[in-house]
């Protein structure tokens, strides 16, 4: 099979972007919004991620095109009024102390006290430094999301004699519709659908070459695809972490700071699940940067979370957990734009070049193959709104039958296989699958071409560092080559 990257089309013209907005309209109403409108807002500097500030736009000045000065004024007044700042919690503290009601923007997360002492659940508001509110049974019942990852929302909180109350919770979060997100596939093309992916995504397609729109949503599949482990190489400035942090309250973006075993997996002293067990999704940003502590251990565990789905510490607590690990890093380039290192992982930490780690990652976005970000490459058109766009990815998780048609259809050639390059290939091309031809409907031509072709490749650049690393995987074929089957 050939090795080339897969040839994606052009980008398209002015007035055929008019009409893939109104046709993106028009499919999807009230789920689309232009893109343009939230980096107009400055709402994102306030801390809000997209999926929360574009429910907002619509809410307070829906429309087309750039906010007007007299809207971004009515966005600004509406932020100084409902969405706390860094220094804004004791004013709020005190306010609840006079007696008032406080009505305002925050994420919640509710946790369950289980001890001698203690039996209730507990809202913690981290913006405004109140971690034991109490919150009615009703709130929790209705969003089970509160319990898992947290949700962003309009809360009304009072003090009473038995401290803060949660009054009432307004999630900022749509509802999906898997089979809408589906069913609308059937009404555009491959190029508009993938022009719609990426305008969802905040890029502009326009200003990416055909390979780097490829790896670009290549970036979506963990959120489509469970257990999907991945590594991100580039400089600083390609918007690695860009997509991750806006796109789902699902994904947990950690930058920065020190890391525990009780953070990553389980804390054995209250039996609270980590990030592992709560997020569809956990990045790991700037890895160069992070501080493990008891590294052998959190290397340890995760080495077993990314062979089998398995969350243990000390064989206290178990559980299985379908969360996707990506791995987002720096890398020195020369001159010419090229890494300097060979083995790429070179710069890395010591465990992600320890290869029974490093082969465990199914995939690797060469991520210096993309532009650095600048002002035209946001994007300028109609796309999904995040938070239906984030859950919409997130829910085709469970369609098992494109997993199912690439474990029937792709097959690694050779002499010798090895087992995780073709267990790799298939997931990453079953990802693939459900972010372009999410309603099945796909000719064997562009499931080879714009499917399998790119699985190969990224899971290649894995197999290439393995073999460099290792000689034990020498006495395999240094090439992963496959064959597709019919249908």
């Amino acid at each position: 099979m050939s090795e080339q990257t897969p040839d994606l089309t052009t980008s398209i013209s002015d007035n055929d972007n008019d009409q893939l907005a109104k046709k993106v309209r028009r499919v999807f109403g009230d789920l689309a919004i232009d893109k343009r409108r939230l980096p107009a807002s400055q709402l994102q500097k306030r801390g809000v991620p997209a999926y929360v500030g574009e429910w907002i736009l619509d809410t307070l000045t829906p429309g087309d095109g750039t906010l007007s000065a007299e809207e971004a004024s009515k966005v600004q007044q509406w932020a100084n009024k409902f969405i706390p700042g860094p220094g804004d919690a004791n004013l709020i503290k005190n306010r609840l102390l006079d007696g008032e009601m406080v009505k305002l923007l925050t994420p919640v997360q509710v946790e369950v006290e289980l001890t001698r002492r203690r039996q209730e659940r507990v809202a913690k508001m981290s913006l405004l430094g109140i971690g034991d509110a109490f919150v009615a049974d009703t709130l929790v019942q209705r969003y089970p999301d509160l319990l898992n990852q947290g949700m962003w929302g309009i809360v009304q909180i009072v003090n009473t004699q038995d401290g803060v109350t949660l009054d009432s919770f307004k999630p900022m979060q749509a509802s999906v519709n898997l089979e809408l997100f589906k069913e609308a596939r059937e009404q555009f093309t491959l190029q508009e659908w993938r022009s719609l992916i990426l305008t969802s995504m905040g890029y502009n397609p326009d200003a990416f070459t055909e390979e780097e729109q490829m790896f670009l949503l290549c970036r979506l599949l963990p959120l489509v695809q469970k257990n999907m482990h991945m590594i991100e190489l580039a400089p600083k400035g390609t918007g690695k972490s860009y997509i991750y942090e806006n796109i789902s309250p699902r994904v947990k973006l950690v930058s920065g700071g020190n890391i525990s075993p009780a953070v990553l997996f389980v804390n054995n002293m209250t039996g609270q699940w980590g990030l592992l067990a709560r997020y569809s999704v956990v990045v790991l940003d700037e890895v160069q940067t992070l501080k493990f502590e008891k590294p052998e251990e959190i290397v340890g565990g995760l080495k077993g979370f990314l062979a089998n789905g398995r969350l243990t510490r000390g064989g206290l607590h178990e559980t299985a957990s379908d969360c996707s690990m990506i791995l987002l890093a720096n890398i020195s380039l020369d001159n010419q734009q090229q890494p300097v290192s060979e083995p790429l992982v070179r710069e890395l930490p010591a465990f992600l070049q320890e290869t029974a780690f490093l082969d465990r990652i199914r995939a690797l976005i060469p991520g210096w193959k993309i532009r650095k970000l600048s002002g035209e490459c946001f994007a300028r058109n109609v796309g999904l709104k995040s938070d239906f766009f984030g859950d919409a990815l997130v829910a085709l998780r469970n369609d098992l039958e494109h997993d199912q048609r690439c474990a029937r259809r792709i097959q690694l050639t050779g002499e010798k296989v090895y087992k995780r390059n073709e267990d790799s290939v298939r997931s990453i091309a079953s990802g693939l699958l459900k972010v372009l031809f999410p309603h099945g409907k796909v000719s064997d031509l562009e499931f080879e071409r714009y499917c399998v072709s790119p699985a190969r490749m990224l899971r290649q650049y894995i197999w290439g560092q393995l073999q460099m690393l290792d000689a034990e995987y020498r006495q395999y074929e240094p090439t992963i080559q496959y064959e597709v089957l019919p249908d």
